[in-house]
């Protein structure tokens, strides 16, 4: 049975590393958000921006829903169909981490955005990679309009995605991203139960 797994967390916390490490050892598709289409990608492009400023985050939130909606039908929902695997590099708990406890909108109205967007798709697995503060600022190199949002967005962000698994821990997978990459693969080999 096909099986959707997304790899969500703070920035700078490895996800694209490992979700290409799971996905090459799964023989899955690979796919990223906000992108995995041309559509996505374009609006990757304008949400990354740095120059883009004061955007209300309910527009950033549509902006998201959109390139998932786009994604989902393109991209996530046919390789399920045909029975493949799939792992994302963010999905649409990244929308609740972000645009709801980091921007302050309603997680709820978030959640049903993304519901109404996904068309009630949600990931099988969810592997929340999780790093401290300053191993993440670390790593972090030319800051995209995310990652230069400020600590105290950032701080928002990461509890949220914390009470998001602790609220849900059948689907959660909790792993350190902290070690080696081939150290953080295997845990999350063990904790996808793969």
């Amino acid at each position: 049975m096909s099986r959707l797994i997304a790899f969500e967390g703070g920035d700078a916390s490895g996800k694209s590393t490992q979700a290409a490490l799971l996905a090459g050892r799964l023989g899955a598709v690979l796919t990223r958000e906000p992108g995995g289409t041309a559509v996505g990608e374009r609006v990757r492009d304008l949400l990354l921006d740095p120059a883009l400023v004061d955007l209300d985050p309910r527009a950033e939130a549509l902006f998201m829903a959109a390139a998932r909606a786009q994604h989902v039908a393109e991209v996530i929902r046919p390789a399920l169909d045909e029975g493949r695997d799939v792992v994302t590099d963010r999905y649409a708990d990244s929308s609740l981490a972000y645009q709801g406890f980091g921007r302050g909108l309603d997680v709820e109205a978030v959640r049903a955005l993304s519901a109404f967007a996904t068309g009630d798709l949600w990931p099988d697995v969810v592997v929340l990679l999780d790093v401290p503060d300053d191993v993440a600022r670390q790593r972090l190199g030319v800051l995209d309009r995310f990652e230069a949002a400020g600590e105290d967005f950032h701080r928002r962000v990461v509890d949220g995605f914390r009470a998001l698994a602790e609220a849900d821990p059948g689907r959660w997978a909790v792993v350190s991203g902290v070690g080696s990459v081939d150290e953080v693969a295997e845990r999350v080999w063990q904790a996808v139960g793969a």
